[in-house]
């Protein structure tokens, strides 16, 4: 298979693909798409977290068909996955994990990527070289200033060969409904390091892996500390957003301004903004170890208390009146046949993809990639079995229009179900505010007093 060509098959694959992933998620957000490149090779080189979410998120919003270096052992299993792979663009990369004698079979891949680059294709892998399933960027390794110095010599430095660090942000990992950002940052030109390469290639090679590091990380949420991760996570989604956009932009400098103009809407606006909380905090670790230390003591604290009372730390920043949980109330019930029609033929596959994948797959890194591809199996399966199961009573154009509503209801299902859950989170809170205020008083002091040492934090 001749990967640098493009494949009518691929695209049309990559068109069903498209549907299914904005079937899944809530909001696709893309930036810094005037970043990429045309009419040079290219090599997309994102962050992983999250398996082969990653890939989708990079491949299904540009105009490439990107071919992708993966690792060598999803190879070999069996005849027809190794043809699908091909199909798919997907070419092996061995670890020293899959034996020291296996390395020497990367030659062949490393001069089909070569001849890519130079076709003015794209190559796309991860410089990480493993994902992690958190919000963390980790040291980049070699390949990628291996490979694209190879094709450059190779050339007698003629391609103009151009890496695109991305950042790709996901509102959970592997919940449905979800959203996604896919920040596309500056190009780096690797020919501004090819004169350094031809005097000292191990040098120039840890320039570039370090200026692709470093461009990452500036890229998406990227949490260093090791020891208080969950709990700066959880900072992040218990005081993040609207409660302190505001004062990070009482602190922001220039370059934070500047910044914030590319990142224009509630979901890209709350990346920028756990950005900049999330790196004051490691910020902060580094500095005042004992004072983070307390902070987190804290946190953890007031954390306790909100599920010793059952609420849900993500509703404890609203204030529902009755007029509004009425109203909420009152929707729901208008909605509820739009929900029974979504739910009566999307439950089964829904909820079976959901319970085979919890009970077989133990590592949860894998959770949403199983789902992602059993649900664009799957679903078109069931759609048809009750299309079929429906066709004595729904007859002519009705058919189709039947079909085509399957997926929307679902969908519009799931609005209803989460529109349900923080309503009742709501009602929870309306409840112990108005009556078990001694509660609600000790739950109110914490948060105040745990939210005035994270305004001062951010203020610093």
């Amino acid at each position: 298979m001749s990967y640098e060509k493009r494949s009518r098959g691929y695209q049309l694959f990559r068109y069903y693909i498209w549907f299914v992933d904005r079937m899944i998620h809530r909001r696709v957000v893309v930036l810094g798409r005037e970043n990429i490149p045309q009419g040079k090779p290219i090599v997309f080189a994102p962050n992983h977290q999250n398996a082969l979410s990653d890939p989708m998120a990079v491949l299904l919003n540009v105009s490439h068909q990107p071919v992708w270096l993966a690792r060598a052992d999803i190879f070999g299993k069996n005849r027809i996955i190794d043809a699908i792979l091909r199909f798919l663009k997907i070419m092996p990369v061995y670890r020293m994990r899959d034996g020291i004698d296996s390395l020497g079979r990367n030659d062949e891949t490393f001069k089909k990527s070569v001849q890519i680059l130079e076709n003015n294709g794209a190559l796309a892998l991860f410089p990480e070289a493993m994902h992690t399933f958190k919000r963390q960027i980790r040291e980049h390794k070699k390949a990628i200033p291996r490979i694209v110095f190879m094709a450059l010599e190779q050339s007698g430095g003629q391609l103009d060969i151009q890496i695109v660090p991305t950042g790709i942000y996901y509102s959970h990992y592997w919940k449905f409904h979800r959203s996604l950002i896919v920040n596309f940052g500056k190009p780096i030109s690797v020919k501004s390091y090819y004169d350094e390469y031809l005097n000292d290639p191990q040098s120039a090679m840890k320039k570039l892996r370090l200026a692709l590091q470093d461009a990452s990380r500036q890229l998406t949420v990227n949490i260093e500390s090791t020891e208080y991760y969950d709990e700066f996570e959880l900072v992040r989604e218990l005081y993040g957003g609207t409660h302190h956009e505001g004062r990070l932009s009482e602190s922001s400098n220039s370059t934070d301004e500047k910044l914030s103009k590319e990142f224009k809407g509630k979901t890209s606006g709350r990346m920028l903004s756990d950005m900049k909380l999330t790196g004051r905090l490691d910020k902060f670790e580094r500095e005042h170890p004992d004072e983070a230390a307390d902070l987190v003591k804290e946190l953890r604290g007031f954390n306790n208390l909100l599920h010793m009372n059952k609420l849900n730390n993500l509703a404890i920043n609203t204030k529902p009146g009755i007029l509004c949980l009425l109203a909420r109330i009152l929707g729901l019930a208008a909605g509820l046949p739009v929900f029974l029609y979504g739910l009566i033929f999307n439950a089964l596959p829904y909820f079976g993809i959901d319970l085979l994948v919890k009970s077989k797959i133990k590592d949860q890194a894998f959770w949403s990639s199983v789902s992602y591809v059993l649900t664009i199996i799957v679903f078109p399966l069931f759609y048809i079995l009750e299309l079929w199961a429906v066709s004595p009573w729904v007859h002519g154009w009705w058919r189709l229009l039947f079909l085509i509503s399957l997926p929307f209801a679902g969908k519009l299902a799931y609005y209803w179900y989460s529109g349900l859950i923080i309503t009742c989170n709501l009602v929870k809170l309306y409840i112990t505010r108005k009556f078990k205020r001694s509660v609600w008083k000790e739950i109110n002091r914490k948060k105040e007093e745990l939210f005035a040492k994270l305004d001062n934090l951010i203020l610093k």
